[in-house]
């Protein structure tokens, strides 16, 4: 059965009530390349990683270059943290819709035991216009218990204010990187599986990577699995149920890596990408050509059900 296709995305949001329902049509249908897909982009890597990421393009520093990225051309919507969002989104309500982040931490302790805190509420995503809500969740991390409890809290006021809940399923931890790392397919089936079940309306993943090498330490029977990447992709996709997904970027890579990617997510039933370096990390033009061929890939492997 292929996950999450076109119908099937109509069919998911008949489930949801009216005010998750209205907001996750607008990100599917109204805004962004529409029919049914998503194309978001992140600026929260700022906090994330720190100021390093904005080297490869000096330009990218100021805020406003991804802003007016997103707004001219034509994302689903975008996603910040609180700061940017009162500073920078008012110029830019209506135009393209937000997704605010309302946990984050930096990249400076080890990430052995993750956990990021929250630091807004989905009420200041109310005040501020968005159509979402995004949570960063350490699958696996020793911080789980923790992680989990806060992300209940948030997933009740999803629910009370009738806010899509989008889920940054990563895993994180001592026990995923002596179990193939955080990369490994066995690590984002889970984290896919763990943030429908912890309800989830859309979730980002990474793409899995195969490695013979680490994956033998996986837990049965991934570590006995023969599969390609796309194999494993569509198998995450699955594994998410009826939580819709969409593909994280990573590190900037080469035009056909991220395309080829694009792709795979699609064909395995996935939503969409939600790709933040790959896209600014660029100058201006050559930043509008590449989304272009990514709003191009996306409708052009759109599943669709008869």
């Amino acid at each position: 059965m292929e996950a999450n296709t076109l119908t099937e995305q109509k069919s998911l949001l008949a489930t949801l009530p009216p005010g998750k329902r209205a907001r996750l049509h607008r990100l599917l249908f109204e805004f962004g390349p529409g029919n049914g897909t998503l194309m978001l982009l992140p600026i929260d890597q700022g906090i994330e990683h720190g100021p390093r990421d904005f080297f490869p393009n000096p330009a990218s520093k100021d805020p406003e270059y991804q802003f007016k990225l997103a707004a001219e051309a034509g994302y689903s919507a975008l996603a910040c943290q609180i700061g940017m969002a009162e500073k920078y989104y008012p110029d830019y309500a209506g135009s393209v819709p937000l997704i605010l982040k309302v946990n984050g931490k930096t990249d400076i302790p080890s990430s052995a035991h993750a956990f990021s805190a929250c630091n807004a509420t989905v009420e200041d995503g109310v005040r501020l216009g968005a159509d979402a809500i995004g949570y960063t969740l350490y699958v696996g991390s020793p911080r789980q218990d923790e992680d989990l409890a806060q992300l209940r809290q948030v997933r009740q006021d999803c629910d009370r204010f009738g806010m899509p809940l989008v889920v940054w399923s990563y895993p994180r931890g001592e026990a995923i990187d002596a179990k193939g790392g955080a990369t490994s397919f066995y690590a984002i089936d889970y984290a896919a599986r763990m943030a429908m079940e912890m309800g989830a309306d859309v979730v980002k993943v990474n793409y899995p990577v195969i490695n013979p090498e680490k994956d033998k330490d996986a837990q049965p029977p991934y570590n006995e699995m023969d599969v390609t990447a796309e194999e494993a992709m569509r198998q995450c996709v699955e594994s998410a149920g009826r939580s819709l997904i969409v593909l994280s970027g990573g590190s900037k890579t080469d035009d056909a890596t991220v395309l080829g990617h694009v792709k795979s997510v699609m064909d395995a039933g996935g939503s969409g990408v939600i790709f933040g370096r790959n896209v600014w990390q660029r100058e201006w033009s050559e930043a509008l050509e590449i989304i272009a061929q990514i709003k191009e890939t996306l409708l052009a492997n759109v599943k669709r059900t008869p």
